[in-house]
């Protein structure tokens, strides 16, 4: 066979003739990959090549436009490549993923730090300035491409265009050490998570409901296992297990197995990984004119500097740490109640909050579980999006699947128009990491005025169907559903011309408000009416428990809040460290929750070890954990909006919502996003009323 009629069988070569240029998944297999990377890379120099040997006048369209518009080939096949890594990954996957690592780096290094490029780059910048300093407008941009040409010319300061060439060959092997290091850290998150199992008889079962023994026998079988149950560390797991049992050695070995991934010794220990991490982050921002790595990273934020972060965390610390410290009282008059002589512990949080809840509020999980069946809930998200936002969605079939359980959803205006294309993946598997996220396969933007719409995923480890009933989530787990489906509106409902600044590519602290808004209604009565439905009679949720829902809509926010502070205050500990020496990890978490006052019954929601979120990418949320309690305030404020409208529907406030926040990515200042919206800068009241804490 000829090396042409090789390459013309690599689907990531061809024009996909799919519904919508969805990706042809059943075509793609693992040995497309390299010859893929390979071709993007070469296409993608070559594009940047034309831009800097151009002998033309640097202008924003034969330089940031066309920037903009290079790459595509290496966009095709690394947006499958990596959502795929991520949801249903494989050995070679896994392996090609360390070779890409260093070769992606080096790419990238070389266009940010590429002088001629970057000279350009300057020169249409400082032109744009030089129009600022004179109150004229000679170059004639849009607020899209003045912002566009703005990122552009940070991104190469930040990626280290301005460093001699000594400090840049330093950078890239700075850069590259992250991105291996990185890598590693998730995978031995995930082989930790993947190797504990606890098998049980059925007299280890005492206090388990129906619905988690099934489970755990159905997971029994599938592992060859038939007649014992098997617990595992993914969460609808795990915390129905630490809510439920009677046996507290066995809750303990749970909890324990979970908050010690990574830090078991061995090949899977992430203690000198993460230190490592650390320590080169230091100099990468030393390296670039930062005092610390949070400087760095959030001098584009919105939150600025680390101080005005701190701030924010310290001022909810102390009612949310104070709250927690009455939690411990309630929970430890039951043990007292019960004849217990031990103090709570954290392996007993979960099951002795469920009590408190029974008694104060006559409600526990497993009432209102069998009204939230996943495709219900599902729906109800949808429903919520038609009644805000005008759309619509309608399964097709006819889309190509990466695995049997992920379906795909067309997005349409109520007028039938094309919107983009939805995947839901919900339940855990052995090759998927932990967590729930949203992601892009294609990105939304427009080339020469035409639409080139979105191909948006939302991925989740939620309950699996057990036994003889579908999957019903838990209420957490109908909240995350709705979170992330915020997340999905925010790339599918984008409207912008540069793919650079559509969807989600906006502040870090600023893109979990369209996802956490979307929390507000999920247990409001009119939504519950829509997908809350009993799985065997299709009896819609009783307004006495709703009710109940909302009376303890305060409940536990104590633990909720100082177990998610406490990750975030870790976070910035970390990345204020101005030393690059290494430091000692345990040590170094301990302290740093010794001094914030972190009662023993809670540990970090991310302990060092299997902290994925700050120490799994070369960059991710690093400095960056804040930005949910950040976007809270936004979302509590923005959910204000519609309440002081008095209709929770309000089309004219929802549709200043989508015009002014969702639809305009990072086309604009954040701010100005939100004041444009609502008016006025959010403050912190409608989240310390709404989380119970004022």
């Amino acid at each position: 066979m000829s090396c042409a009629e090789k390459k013309s069988e690599n689907p990531f070569f061809e024009e996909w003739n799919t519904p919508n240029g969805t990706a042809p998944f059943d075509k793609i297999k693992n040995e497309h990959y390299m010859p893929a990377f390979e071709r993007g890379i070469k296409n993608h120099q070559a594009e940047i090549d034309a831009i800097v040997n151009n002998q033309e006048e640097p202008t924003f369209a034969n330089t940031i436009e066309a920037m903009d518009a290079a790459g595509k080939d290496l966009s095709k096949v690394s947006s499958v490549f990596y959502n795929l890594k991520s949801a249903n990954s494989n050995n070679v996957i896994d392996s090609l993923s360390k070779v890409l690592s260093p070769l992606l780096s080096a790419h990238n290094d070389g266009i940010n730090m590429n002088e001629k490029l970057f000279t350009r780059v300057k020169k249409i910048y400082d032109k744009r300035i030089k129009d600022i300093d004179q109150k004229n407008d000679e170059i004639k941009l849009t607020g899209e491409q003045k912002k566009l040409l703005e990122d552009y010319y940070i991104g190469f300061v930040s990626g280290g265009a301005e460093l001699n060439e000594t400090d840049k060959t330093k950078l890239k092997g700075l850069n590259k050490e992250l991105g291996l290091l990185a890598l590693q850290f998730g995978e031995n998150v995930l082989k930790d998570n993947n190797s504990f199992e606890l098998v049980l008889e059925e007299k280890d079962l005492a206090g388990l409901p129906e619905g988690v023994r099934a489970a755990a026998s159905d997971l029994a079988k599938s592992r060859g296992k038939e007649g014992k149950f098997v617990f595992t560390l993914n969460k609808p797991s795990l915390l129905p297990f630490l809510t439920y049992s009677k046996n507290r050695e066995l809750r303990e070995k749970m909890f324990k197995g979970y908050t010690n991934r990574g830090n078991n010794g061995g090949e899977t220990d992430n203690n000198k990984i993460l230190a490592q991490i650390a320590s080169i982050r230091v100099k990468k921002a030393n390296l670039l004119g930062y005092k610390t790595w949070a400087d760095y990273k959030l001098a584009n934020r919105m939150a600025k500097k680390p101080d005005n972060v701190y701030e924010l965390l310290l001022k909810l610390w102390k009612p949310a740490i104070a709250r927690a410290k009455a939690e411990v009282k309630d929970m430890q008059k039951i043990i007292r109640k019960e004849g217990g002589k031990f103090r709570l512990e954290p392996w007993d949080w979960w099951h002795y909050a469920e009590k408190v809840k029974k008694e104060k509020y006559a409600l526990d999980e497993e009432m209102i579980r069998p009204y939230f069946v996943i495709d219900n809930v599902r729906d109800g998200a949808f429903w919520l999006a038609g009644q805000l936002y005008g759309i619509k969605f309608k399964e097709r079939k006819d889309i190509q699947v990466y695995h049997e359980e992920v379906k795909a959803f067309e997005v349409m205006e109520n007028n039938g128009s094309h919107i983009g294309i939805l995947y839901v993946d919900y339940h855990p598997r052995p090759v998927k990491r932990g967590g729930a996220w949203m992601n892009s396969y294609r990105k939304q933007y427009k080339v020469n005025g035409k639409n080139v719409t979105p191909i948006i995923t939302n991925v989740c480890n939620f309950s699996r169907p057990a036994g003889d009933k579908p999957a019903l989530l838990s209420a957490d787990e109908v909240e995350t559903l709705f979170h992330e489906f915020g997340h999905a509106l925010h790339g599918l409902l984008s409207n912008c011309t540069y793919i650079t600044l559509s969807g989600t590519s906006v502040p870090r602290d600023f893109v979990e408000l369209p996802s956490q808004v979307m929390e507000n209604w999920c247990f409001e009565p009119e939504v519950l009416k829509q997908y809350a439905k009993h799985y065997k009679t299709g009896e819609i949720i009783p307004e006495e428990l709703v009710k109940k829902i909302n009376k303890a809509g305060h409940f536990n926010q104590g633990f909720a809040n100082v177990e998610y502070l406490a990750a975030s205050l870790l976070d910035m500990d970390y990345h204020t460290i101005t030393d690059a020496k290494e430091v000692n990890a345990k040590e170094f978490e301990e302290a740093s929750m010794k001094k914030y006052g972190l009662i023993k019954e809670i540990v970090p929601r991310y302990r060092s070890t299997y902290f994925n979120h700050i120490f799994s990418s070369s960059d991710g949320y690093s400095s960056g954990y804040y930005s949910y309690i950040w976007a809270a305030v936004l979302d509590a404020d923005a959910y204000q909006a519609f309440v002081e409208s008095g209709n929770l529907f309000d089309k004219e406030t929802a549709k200043k919502f989508r015009d002014f926040v969702i639809s305009r990515g990072g086309t604009e200042d954040a701010m100005e996003m939100y004041k444009k919206f609502r008016g006025k800068k959010p403050t912190v009241d409608a989240l310390l009323k709404k989380r119970g804490l004022n």
